[in-house]
């Protein structure tokens, strides 16, 4: 039998096609169906995962919106790690009744499901009131840049962006928004940044 080579990764189970799987926190290893939509993309597992290794196990306190929540993956798992607030915002009526559902599945009294437009929902923020802003837009869409403007107003000094792209956004190019890459992860197609402040 081959050994792993030393300091291998071993690999744990996906969630099966059609659910996407808490990995830490409260409700690690709940597995919670998704809706097959044309489009929905969740993000990885193993995203999630580097993510939250990222931001740290422990998010007891934070103040956060998935302003493309989708699946809500994101946003519940923040919540399974104690965030104090959860703001999913999500404009299909069809994730809109999913979500909701996953929240009196889980009783998540911290998370708050909103249908509507992300971008509006960040422009709506107070000031410096988010310390996690989690930006998955559609890869087609022209969000990206209007999303991490309005939630650059958002978030509080020493917090995060979460960015999903389908391409890697340089320090040169988000310096105009005022953010620069603190983390980053390639997924296959998917490129992963967490941004801070400048």
């Amino acid at each position: 039998m081959k050994r792993p080579a030393p300091g291998a990764v071993r690999a744990k189970p996906a969630a099966a096609p059609g659910e996407v799987r808490i990995i830490g926190g409260q409700w690690k290893r709940t597995r919670l169906p998704v809706a097959k939509l044309e489009g929905l993309r969740p993000t990885p597992d193993r995203v999630r995962e580097t993510l939250f290794n990222w931001l740290g196990q422990d998010l007891g306190g934070w103040r956060c919106l998935d302003a493309f929540a989708g699946t809500g993956a994101l946003g519940f798992e923040a919540a399974s790690r104690g965030a104090a607030s959860v703001q999913l915002v999500e404009s299909e009526p069809a994730l809109v009744a999913q979500l909701h559902a996953w929240q009196q599945r889980l009783q998540a009294g911290a998370v708050r499901v909103q249908r509507g437009d992300g971008v509006s929902a960040l422009r709506q923020s107070a000031p410096a009131s988010l310390d996690a802003v989690f930006l998955d837009p559609p890869f087609g869409s022209a969000l990206f840049e209007p999303a991490l403007r309005a939630a650059v107003a958002a978030l509080a000094p020493q917090g995060f962006i979460y960015l999903e792209a389908p391409e890697r956004w340089s320090d040169e190019t988000l310096a105009d928004l005022g953010l620069a890459v603190h983390r980053h992860l390639r997924a296959g197609a998917v490129h992963a940044h967490l941004l801070r402040k400048i």
